[in-house]
């Protein structure tokens, strides 16, 4: 890629932050229309954890090809390719006459949105060398999802309380149009210098794992631990992950490059990546059914109920970057762990939903925890790693928030959904969802954990290591995301 000035980087930056605003203000937008959608599509729990659940699952499941596709026939033409198909998949999506075609035409989203999140990153990280303005460019792209989460909730609101729920995805439409066409102007095109080949195998297993494991945690309520297809879709994602360790090392080029976790920090990022973003899907399934269903708020309200965890991540998000641009990564980690946990703790242990003088500090530690999160994953996911493997590393780290994303709605909505009662919803509702708070509670402890025991000297000198053995001829990337 030509040096480009520093107007035409951050020209490039905002593209790429356009791409992750519409993903991502499309899940936040989505949480606020589920009652609705209950109501209109006639929806049960399961129906509406696959509304999210299609979207999440596909997504993960093609990050990685569409990682290692644009870094093999070029970023710029895979990034463009993803808007074209996002954009169409939201127009699809407010059309669809029932759950089961909206359900599909979440998956042609997710084709699209595989497309765009870490093939953006990779520009970036390709765009801005020089580590401490990397690491302030991964603040901004972090600020954006304080934005859309700010913005999710309360445009979601005003749209499903004037239009209906089908106008959340009219949003998506020219944001999509206007980001294609200043791609297309702006964006210049980059490869990776020696393109990995393609996994189709590896693909199929990550495919199974994923859709076997989720498969099984939604329906389990409904069918029961016994059920034969249970059982089933248990062991095709056990037999998919077997299958993962056993072929993907003996490819030269795999999709899933296990010596990438050999770094401590990369590992820990990917850990922290899936326990943080399950922590938020399960955190917003849950408020958005309260609010509504429970409270009996308008969409709108429930937004702006939950506008102090947005305006926190909106407001930690680049102080988080500028944290790990200047300090490294061990600082941010360590407050998004605290921060989430105690967030937990108050709708675990004290009923925080319940009271008012306890739901504010809960959204404010929990949005304070999550913007804090997100800058030090993504460093250190491509920090240490050589500049041709941008693409494939920017993917894995993203994968990992859309696998904890799944798991999160997957695992918290089975929680729910086996023990609430239909008859008396709303009476049962707060006890039904107390096993699922002690779980989101449990991954901020995660983080807190994961994050102390991955940036400290020790990792560091595993992800220099592991940089070395990777690709041996090249000057490891220093980077601050790799400081003690």
């Amino acid at each position: 890629m030509p040096e480009l000035s520093r107007r035409r980087r951050l020209l490039v930056l905002a593209i790429c932050c356009m791409s992750l605003l519409i993903v991502s203000l499309d899940n936040t937008v989505l949480n606020v229309a589920l009652p609705s959608m209950q109501r209109e599509l006639h929806a049960s729990v399961s129906g509406l954890q696959w509304t999210i659940d299609a979207y999440t699952l596909v997504l993960a499941s093609l990050l990685m090809l569409a990682g290692s596709t644009a870094d093999r026939i070029g970023r710029r033409r895979v990034f463009k390719a993803g808007l074209i198909i996002f954009t169409l998949g939201s127009l699809l999506c407010s059309v669809a006459p029932n759950l089961q075609s909206l359900v599909a035409f979440r998956m042609v989203q997710a084709v699209g949105g595989s497309m765009l999140n870490p093939v953006a990153m990779s520009i970036i990280t390709n765009t801005f060398t020089e580590p401490r303005e990397r690491a302030r460019a991964i603040g901004a792209w972090g600020a954006t999802v304080g934005i859309s989460m700010s913005a999710g909730p309360v445009i979601g609101g005003l749209l499903v309380d004037s239009v209906g729920w089908r106008a959340i995805f009219w949003v998506n439409i020219p944001v999509g149009i206007a980001a294609l066409l200043l791609t297309w102007r702006y964006v210049p095109e980059s490869r990776a210098p020696k393109p990995r080949r393609p996994d189709p195998v590896g693909q199929v297993l990550v495919i199974g794992l994923l859709g076997a494991l989720t498969y099984a945690i939604i329906e389990l309520p409904d069918a029961g631990l016994t059920s034969p297809v249970i059982l089933a879709f248990t062991a095709v994602a056990v037999l998919s992950l077997l299958g993962l360790l056993w072929y993907e090392p003996r490819r030269e080029e795999p999709l899933i490059d296990l010596r990438f976790f050999r770094s401590a920090p990369f590992s820990g990022a990917t850990v922290i990546a899936v326990c943080a973003s399950g922590s938020l899907g399960g955190f917003l399934f849950l408020n958005t059914l309260y609010l509504q269903n429970v409270r009996g708020l308008s969409a709108l309200h429930a937004g702006l109920f939950m506008l102090p965890m947005a305006a926190m991540t909106f407001i930690c998000a680049p102080l988080s970057g500028r944290l790990v641009g200047g300090r490294g990564p061990r600082l941010p980690l360590l407050i998004a762990g605290v921060a989430m946990t105690v967030s937990g703790l108050l709708f675990a242990g004290f009923g925080a939903e319940t009271d008012n003088l306890l739901l504010f500090p809960g959204y404010v530690l929990f949005g304070m925890g999550f913007g804090m999160v997100n800058a030090p994953i993504t460093n250190t996911a491509v920090s240490g790693m050589p500049r041709s493997q941008a693409g494939v590393a920017a993917s894995v780290a993203s994968t990992s928030r859309q696998i904890g994303q799944t798991l999160g709605v997957a695992v918290v909505g089975a929680v729910l959904a086996s023990r609430i009662v239909t008859s008396s919803y709303s009476a049962t509702f707060a006890h039904a969802a107390q096993p699922a708070w002690w779980i989101i509670t449990g991954a901020g402890v995660a983080v807190l954990l994961v994050g102390l025991l991955t940036s400290g000297r020790w990792a560091t000198g595993t992800a220099l290591r592991n940089a070395e053995r990777l690709e041996p001829a090249a000057v490891p990337q220093a980077s601050a995301g790799t400081r003690a």
